[in-house]
């Protein structure tokens, strides 16, 4: 028998593997499915099952085209209906792999149909629980997401269930079974997870607050919905492809890699109205960019704040990229649902430049920098955009708090003939904000290169602790 995690650091998301005498079960996969095919042709195995915990809304899972290119039949567990050929799993169902079991453990409360899946060896021990979203390392799965896609859910319902789910059928576990979650430290479909992506389900009976042996209902639902911030708009999006289906990975790639001059490039996006998209570091966009363009760095937390940005998964997309690296960013893209990439310029930014079309710059400066700026005018204006938790930890006062989750909140808030300066804890978030704002027609933001590192690091800021709310006028 054979168990791999495979773990993808952007979306914080883990699919599995498992192998049993040539037999194969992949577990939520990403949306590029040929990894997983020709791991199993390493193994001389077969793909037999793709198991879904549920209907995911973070991703859009590979389950259709590895089914499609398998032969593999995708399995979800009760109340689940997908508009696609699937296996209706029954509550405490057992699936046969090779010389193991799993067995179908029905736990709603993420989700109505989530489920998970009990590895048992060929020895009939119970040793591996893959759980989905329903429980994280350190955390449980939030239950604030189904009711946006049916009616009459509540997250307080769901929360009730998601209680009864983990004291009846996962609590009781021995002690000793390893728990392989969907998702760890950076998704957005929990709070308090850890950077570890495994663990006991003994160790977590101990650590797990949620799994708190005196906890009632009442206190777990009220310790779940504490503090939950507003998911991501694209989520209830990824879970109807999820539900209905989609294009073939195949079809995304070749819509998107077709290389364009940069004068085929800008009458694209003119005729089109498709977003351009710079997926450059940070620093090398502020030194040079398309006009109207949009930064948002492969290299850091891509696919989300992809997702928290553009709220229409259909929108059409021109890339900007290292080159060589477009199909990755292509396939990144549909890892969340924006399918509709159209074309990327041939040989980069570098090609613009060198065709002598207008570019335009943001201006960045370092945390000292800010700090010389600062002792001259006491009263900038310094923006940060890190999430209210970060800045409620620790922020250079008299900043103010602009997270970029809710930019156009933000945006209605700042005056266009007003100068800001803006950052966050490394210089990501910053550029992302600052350069769909400066699209917008803001012009007189200014990017503090390293963010709330570098100022802290630089020693010239008097930090503080948040305390009282003050109503601050932009």
């Amino acid at each position: 028998m054979k168990i791999e995690q495979i773990y993808t650091g952007c979306l914080a998301q883990g699919a599995y593997y498992i192998m049993s005498e040539g037999e194969v079960a992949i577990i939520d996969p990403l949306r590029e499915v040929d990894p997983y095919i020709q791991k199993a042709n390493l193994d001389q195995a077969k793909i037999k099952y793709v198991l879904e915990t549920h209907f995911h809304a973070d991703f859009v899972s590979g389950h259709i085209d590895l089914a499609k290119k398998t032969g593999a039949k995708i399995i979800y567990g009760p109340t689940a209906a997908p508009a696609f050929e699937f296996h209706s799993a029954k509550d405490n169902e057992e699936i046969k792999l090779g010389k193991v079991k799993i067995r179908v453990l029905h736990t709603p409360g993420h989700t109505m149909e989530s489920t998970c899946y009990l590895l048992i060896d060929e020895k009939g021990k119970e040793v591996a629980l893959f759980s989905g979203d329903t429980l994280f390392i350190g955390d449980v799965g939030r239950p604030d997401l189904a009711q946006k896609i049916k009616s009459g859910l509540t997250q307080e319902i769901l929360a009730g269930y998601l209680y009864d789910s983990l004291r009846n059928k996962i609590m009781p576990l021995p002690n000793d079974i390893v728990v392989y979650p969907a998702h760890g430290a950076g998704s957005a479909c929990g709070k308090k997870m850890s950077k570890e992506t495994q663990d006991t389900l003994g160790n977590q009976k101990l650590t797990n607050y949620a799994l708190a042996a005196d906890m009632t209902k009442p206190e777990f639902v009220a310790a779940v919905l504490d503090g939950l911030v507003a998911p991501p708009g694209y989520f209830p999006l990824n879970v109807m492809m999820n539900i209905q289906g989609y294009d073939s990975i195949d079809k995304v790639l070749a819509r998107g890699q077709h290389a364009m001059s940069p004068t085929a490039f800008e009458t694209a996006a003119n005729e089109t109205g498709a977003l351009i998209l710079d997926t450059r570091d940070a620093q090398t966009f502020a030194n040079g960019f398309i006009p109207n363009s949009i930064n948002i760095g492969i290299d850091g937390s891509f696919a989300p704040w992809v997702g928290a940005m553009i709220p229409d998964i259909k929108q059409e997309i021109l890339l900007v990229a290292e080159p060589g690296r477009e199909t990755e960013i292509i396939t990144r893209l549909a890892r969340v649902g924006y399918d509709f990439t159209i074309g990327f310029l041939a040989g980069g930014f570098e090609a613009w430049k060198q065709s002598g079309k207008e570019i335009d710059q943001i201006k960045s400066i370092s945390a000292d920098e800010l700090a010389t700026i600062q002792k001259q005018d006491a009263g900038i204006n310094i923006l940060d955009v890190r999430k209210a938790s970060e800045y409620k930890s620790e922020y250079v006062k008299g900043t103010i708090n602009v997270p970029l989750d809710f930019i156009n909140d933000s945006m209605a808030a700042i005056q266009k003939d007003k100068t800001y300066y803006v950052h966050c804890a490394g210089g990501y978030r910053s550029m992302i904000f600052v350069s769909i704002l400066k699209a917008r027609g803001f012009n007189h933001l200014i990017d503090v290169k390293g963010g709330f590192k570098e100022i802290k690091e630089s020693g010239q800021f008097k930090l503080t602790e948040y305390s009282i709310p003050t109503t601050l006028l932009l």
